[in-house]
């Protein structure tokens, strides 16, 4: 082989690597996110990854973050209770089945999709986080069908002292 075929061989390969790294694998989480999802919409997913206290991403729609609920952050600056609030994400929500509701906004800026999530015991997960003392309300219209409910149970878990109300700052 010459080392001008040599060359170009090389060229062909590199081209042909670098062009692969930059496309989402099928199925990646970077497909699903793109994939349409209608305000409203309900279905089953199973959670495959909890990202942190309240963002996973579902078979179904890929990268999904929780309605009306904010929990303390974990990744770049670690806010208080944000790594208790992310453990009890992924302790009750891995590998779990789930139904879920789209918002009447169905994706965020970042192209998650927004949902309600139910436990297989028909619990709100949304509402147990609140209720837990693991995330604060955050309403943002037009998905604020529960901001109320949301706001009475932070209330509670304030004063009862529970998850972050007992040990973080106002």
């Amino acid at each position: 082989m010459s080392s001008r075929s040599l060359v170009v061989s090389g060229l062909c390969v590199v081209a042909a690597v670098a062009g692969a790294a930059g496309l989402p694998r099928r199925g990646s989480e970077r497909d699903r996110d793109a994939s349409p999802v209608t305000g409203g919409a309900t279905g089953e997913a199973l959670v495959t990854r909890v990202v942190d206290g309240d963002t996973a991403i579902l078979s179904t729609l890929g990268r999904s973050r929780f309605i009306g609920v904010d929990t303390p952050e974990v990744f770049g600056h670690r806010d208080c209770f944000g790594p208790q609030a992310s453990a009890f994400t992924k302790r009750t929500l891995t590998g779990l089945r789930v139904r879920y509701e789209i918002g009447a906004e169905p994706r965020d800026r970042y192209g998650r999709a927004l949902v309600y999530l139910d436990l297989p015991d028909g619990r709100s997960f949304n509402e147990q986080l609140v209720a837990r003392g693991y995330a604060r309300p955050l309403p943002i219209a037009p998905n604020t069908r529960y901001a109320e409910r949301f706001a009475r149970l932070a209330r509670a878990a304030s004063s009862a002292g529970r998850g972050l109300w007992s040990v973080c700052p106002a």
